[in-house]
């Protein structure tokens, strides 16, 4: 059955009603060539997955409503709740950081400008980046089957980064530093929580960075012998709390 996206504020389930328009509604129409009376799957973002049939298709103005025939929210997931701290890589390869880290279920992606970061957008660059994030994010979810999107923050300086670890009860830095340590062995004792990945530009954090980031609750990582480049690490540390979590954590 096909999958499609509507934003919480066009789903009415008093009138078992959902209108799906603008980029949604055209890859229906245009490029599915749905017709009325074909099933769907539509999912809202925040859980929530709607089965029914396309109602109307209003090819003027690209809305089609859809009416739904059954409302399911998967059961409470116990996995930790990933969110993924990534500094902006060069040549638009955040775009496959962002598809990638959602297909793995972080539940929030906060691109970075650190010392060694060479992409620094303005700031109406940074929302449109942010804006074709949220798009790309959306599009993955649809793909892998999420019924939850990631939150995308907007383009932040790492120096803002330290002060949020106390939200997490686990913080993860990838680095080179002697310092760090192997993923599993940073997380004994950690069962399930909030966990905040850090993972740095090409030429890691510079020492300062790092330091920065002493607090109780963070811990030095070392990926393994070969050095990733910044896009792979981010994916390479989320699988492999992916399959941890499925093994021990929960």
């Amino acid at each position: 059955m096909s999958r499609f996206y509507a934003s919480p504020e066009n789903i009415d389930v008093k009138k078992n009603v959902i209108l799906i328009d603008k980029g949604e509604a055209h890859h229906i129409v245009d490029v599915m060539r749905m017709k009325e009376a074909d099933q769907v799957l539509v999912f809202d973002g925040t859980g929530n997955e709607y089965s029914g049939f396309i109602e109307k298709i209003d090819h003027r103005a690209k809305i089609v409503t859809v009416e739904i025939v059954k409302t399911e929210r998967p059961a409470d997931d116990r996995s930790p709740e990933i969110h993924l701290a990534q500094a902006v890589p060069a040549k638009g390869r955040m775009d496959y950081v962002v598809e990638k880290a959602t297909e793995l279920g972080v539940s929030r992606i906060i691109p970075l400008i650190t010392d060694r970061t060479v992409n620094r957008p303005d700031r109406a660059g940074s929302e449109k980046k942010v804006f074709r994030w949220e798009k790309i994010a959306t599009q993955a979810a649809k793909q892998c089957g999420r019924t939850s999107l990631p939150v995308i923050s907007g383009i932040t300086g790492y120096e803002n980064i330290p002060d949020m670890f106390e939200q997490y009860d686990i913080a993860l830095l990838a680095c080179l530093s002697e310092e760090a340590g192997p993923i599993k062995q940073s997380l004994q004792g950690f069962r399930t929580g909030k966990i905040l990945v850090l993972i740095g530009p090409e030429g890691d954090f510079t020492p300062e960075e790092i330091d920065m980031a002493r607090r109780d609750n963070c811990r030095f990582v070392s990926l393994g012998k070969r050095i990733l480049r910044s896009d792979t690490a981010g994916l390479f540390l989320l699988s492999v709390l992916g399959y941890i979590s499925q093994d021990s954590l929960t």
